[in-house]
């Protein structure tokens, strides 16, 4: 297999955490292993700018939740640089108009109120609930996991994000554009970026293959490592 560039985009609140057993068993398949870090970017496509000054000519790129818009923020700017793409557990839309974008914008700040007030693992306590396989919310290794992620980031960086994606972009032109080898990835169970939004995703890209691991909720990569490495070692063979 020809060997690339592949640069891991974590989604809301992550870090390489959410990427440990996908970079540590790629790393034989792909040249060299990026994953980025939003810091305290407040707009996706200053995310996706950053990315780009830092990464090789030419790239493959993953993007988990946030981090799949992120990946289409890349590719918007610099489509001709991108080898494949692997969109997972992620979406396309922009924040609904009216009382839907409201609610959303209520929900997420709900959230960051929690996070001021109480911490940023207070926080998680609380969004994990939706956020994984309710045979999961009993795995204590796993759930620590995630909120020690979450606990490494603060307050201030979760508002930024939240901005982000309240003001997101439509990616929904890009998606017809999109004509390199992709992937688009979902937990069956995935509650937040459901199962049939991942469908649309793949039948407006040309060359895009849909894999839905199962018993898996939104975060699939630390949920189903095994699985969700496995089917990225597939993508990566297809490059």
């Amino acid at each position: 297999m020809s060997k690339h560039h592949v640069i891991l985009v974590p989604g809301l609140m992550c870090d390489a955490t959410v990427w440990a057993h996908q970079a540590r068993q790629l790393e034989t398949a792909a040249t060299t292993i990026a994953i980025s870090d939003h810091g305290s970017i407040d707009e996706l496509g200053k995310m996706a700018e950053a990315i780009l000054k830092s990464a090789p000519e030419r790239f493959a790129i993953a993007g988990h939740s946030m981090g799949g818009r992120v990946a289409l923020e890349v590719f918007r700017r610099a489509p001709d640089r991108i080898e494949g793409m692997a969109l997972m557990d992620t979406a396309y839309g922009p924040r609904p108009a009216g009382a839907p974008g409201e609610a959303e914008a209520a929900q997420r700040y709900t959230l960051l109120d929690i996070a001021r007030t109480e911490g940023t693992r207070a926080m998680g306590k609380v969004w994990v609930q939706n956020m994984v396989h309710p045979d999961r919310l009993s795995d204590t290794a796993l759930l620590n996991s995630i909120l020690d992620m979450f606990s490494r980031k603060t307050p201030d960086a979760f508002a930024a994000q939240i901005k982000a994606l309240l003001e997101r972009p439509d990616a929904t032109p890009l998606l017809t554009e999109i004509h390199c080898p992709t992937m688009v990835l979902c937990g069956r169970q995935d509650a937040w970026s459901t199962l049939s939004r991942h469908k649309e995703i793949a039948a407006r890209i040309g060359q895009s293959k849909l894999v839905v691991i199962e018993d898996s909720g939104h975060m699939s990569t630390m949920e189903r490592p095994e699985q969700v490495t496995a089917a990225m070692y597939a993508w990566l063979t297809s490059l």
